[in-house]
């Protein structure tokens, strides 16, 4: 396991247990790209990270694979899964699909207030992007959608949303280096504008080319030949947002 490997910071819960906690801050960790595709990890390497106990990490290692983000190995270790091409193609259109659907169930219940904290999330989300802060920029860039998303009412989108994050996420490091050249449009602020004016359509046209720009510069050096909405993605080069 690398030595490099830093987990990012997550509250523990009141109330929650060793086991729980560990899992979530994991599971975090997998999501907004700590974890890189192919790294390998092991049961002891894990726990000495967290200052834990083995077993709420092997507890926790247990859910992760069956989840599908990480995959039994031997002697007690695991990696982090390599997606083919096509399963990678097939987990983008699904973000898009799920993505959109519950920004357009949030925006009815987005209010003045919360308009307002979603442009503080994303002032937030540049101002480590100009710092050239790639793990804050990240997770900066997720909290956004997260806390979009968790504005619609009776929300179950989200946890089906997280489960795509947690497949995708080991390749959103590699997705950002070098997101300043292939930069294009800022699909965050189309996204607002959107929710100021309450139109559906256009919520749902920004949040789906985020997501798309945000594999483009990914995806251009990947042989991935698919399309999504028949849009070809590996014509885009965009930065990695989404």
């Amino acid at each position: 396991m690398p030595a490099s490997l830093r987990l990012p910071p997550l509250r523990r819960r009141t109330g929650e247990t060793v086991g729980e906690y560990v899992f979530r801050r994991l599971r975090q960790a997998i999501i907004v790209g700590r974890f890189s595709p192919g790294m390998a990890v092991t049961i002891r390497g894990l726990a000495a990270l967290l200052g834990t106990s083995p077993m709420p990490v092997r507890e926790a290692m247990r859910r992760l694979v069956a989840e599908g983000a990480l995959e039994l190995l031997d002697n007690g270790r695991a990696c982090v899964p390599i997606i083919s091409d096509s399963r990678f193609d097939t987990l983008i259109e699904a973000r898009i699909l799920l993505e959109t659907a519950a920004a357009r169930r949030a925006l009815p219940c987005i209010d003045a207030s919360r308009l307002d904290d979603l442009r503080r999330l994303d002032r937030v989300m540049w101002d480590v992007f100009e710092r050239g802060d790639i793990d804050r920029t990240i997770d900066a860039n997720m909290a956004f959608h997260r806390r979009l998303y968790s504005y619609a009412p009776n929300d179950v989108l989200t946890p089906l949303i997280e489960s795509v994050w947690l497949q995708v996420g080991p390749y959103m490091r590699a997705a950002i280096q070098g997101s300043r050249e292939h930069y294009r449009v800022d699909r965050h602020t189309e996204a607002l504008t959107a929710i100021a004016e309450a139109d559906a359509a256009a919520l749902v046209r920004a949040i789906a080319a985020d997501v798309r720009d945000g594999i483009g510069h990914l995806i251009a050096h990947r042989p991935l030949k698919a399309s999504i909405g028949g849009v070809p993605i590996t014509a885009r080069r965009t930065v990695a947002r989404g």
